[in-house]
């Protein structure tokens, strides 16, 4: 049942929001993972960015789709808590754990074979700005599973259509830019840097004006 609620929340809405109201330019489209295991590490600049993403992929993916998300917002409300983990799919990460290991959930879904979708920096940062500092999170997630690749996706625009903050949709074209994959096995300790520094890459191939 609740599989099917999911196909019918990304497929009658969220793809004619994504495709129709809002409009997207996909760079390299054919760079995104088509089977798991695998990572999609993104820049984080709105709540849109997870829909979004999830859109890009067939629907017969969304099964083995995993956003991993804040668990002190997504879980504290228990309406949310439903529809985040039964019709989004997140797993639900605590960011201030005192015990056991806040990744398990993350671990168990690579080995099952699922797409995690990663925000590395932890939070949403200002609209249309590069990626900043990364959270270790996503290089013990590598470094674990090295030979999982990681595809880098930088999204420009979405910052506007929905800002933090903000309850109201702002209908703005959307640019998405995916790199290369990038496996930590050939990265060793520079994965984050290397990992920051394609998704900056990314950015800086848009030759965007700056946001106002």
């Amino acid at each position: 049942m609740n599989m099917l609620l999911r196909w019918c929340f990304f497929a009658l809405l969220v793809r004619p929001l994504v495709y129709v109201l809002l409009g997207i330019n996909v760079r390299h489209w054919e760079r995104l993972p088509p089977s798991g295991p695998a990572i999609i590490v993104a820049n984080h600049n709105s709540h849109l960015d997870t829909l979004i993403l999830m859109a890009l992929m067939p629907l017969k993916l969304l099964p083995r789709l995993r956003p991993v998300a804040a668990a002190d917002y997504f879980m504290r409300n228990p309406l949310r808590a439903w529809f985040a983990t039964r019709i989004i799919g997140i797993i639900p990460v605590a960011r201030a754990c005192r015990r056991g290991n806040p990744l398990a959930e993350c671990f168990k879904a690579l080995e099952h074979g699922d797409i995690l979708i990663v925000f590395p920096e932890g939070s949403r940062g200002n609209p249309e700005e590069t990626a900043g500092a990364f959270k270790r999170g996503i290089q013990l997630l590598a470094k674990k599973y090295p030979d999982v690749p990681a595809s880098p996706v930088f999204l420009h625009g979405v910052g506007k259509v929905l800002p933090k903050g903000e309850a109201l949709l702002v209908p703005f074209f959307c640019d998405i830019f995916v790199g290369e994959p990038i496996a930590y096995r050939s990265e060793g300790d520079g994965f984050l840097d290397t990992l920051r520094g394609a998704l900056n890459a990314l950015a800086a191939g848009g030759s965007f004006p700056p946001w106002r």
